[in-house]
């Protein structure tokens, strides 16, 4: 066998503690802003590794998947074991790790690597950024990072997080604005 010939350095940090080919995809977990992925057709290799980043996945039904990589003689590495993890059992990812099978967006759902299932997934995607683009974009973004650090944390950590997140959104003109906004019946009309 030779020696890794390709010029990218896979074990050197450039952003944060990810590579380059990680923070394709992990990079949009660090976005302020909730990312929404609407998937059709295939979603294989990579491109299933990059879904796996967003905040929320709507799949049309005849969405097939699969991670790839062993097919071609590879491992997940971009960020995929890093998350995968907070979606399926481990038995599924080893599975699906080991076999490169592709399955359907049924299965995808039943374990936890997709969202929703809506026929048209960008539409669907769509709407949900609208009722999200008319919260409090400071709340939404608190909301994100909040539940990006506390996933994994335990019951303390978690719990004084919450208060910590409470207080930063508490009682400014934004949260006074929603209040009115949703007395008044009409759009809040945030500062941010």
């Amino acid at each position: 066998m030779t020696q890794n010939t390709f010029s990218l350095d896979f074990e050197k940090r450039t952003y944060g503690d990810a590579n380059l080919l990680q923070q394709v995809t992990v990079g949009w977990r660090d976005l302020p802003m909730p990312v929404i992925t609407a998937l059709h057709c295939a979603v294989f290799g990579g491109g299933f590794q990059i879904m796996l980043c967003a905040d929320i996945r709507i799949a049309a039904p005849d969405t097939k998947f699969s991670i790839m990589e062993a097919k071609w003689g590879l491992v997940p590495d971009m960020g995929g074991m890093a998350l995968m993890s907070e979606l399926a059992s481990q038995d599924v990812v080893r599975r699906l790790t080991y076999t490169a099978e592709v399955f359907d967006a049924k299965q995808a759902l039943s374990w936890g690597f997709v969202t929703e299932l809506d026929a048209n997934s960008v539409t669907r995607a769509l709407k949900l950024a609208n009722q999200i683009a008319v919260c409090r974009p400071d709340c939404i973004r608190t909301s994100k990072q909040l539940i990006s650090n506390t996933w994994i944390a335990d019951r303390a950590e978690t719990l004084l997080a919450e208060s910590v997140a409470q207080k930063s959104v508490l009682g400014g003109y934004n949260q006074m604005e929603s209040v009115l906004a949703n007395f008044e019946k009409r759009s809040p009309i945030f500062k941010d």
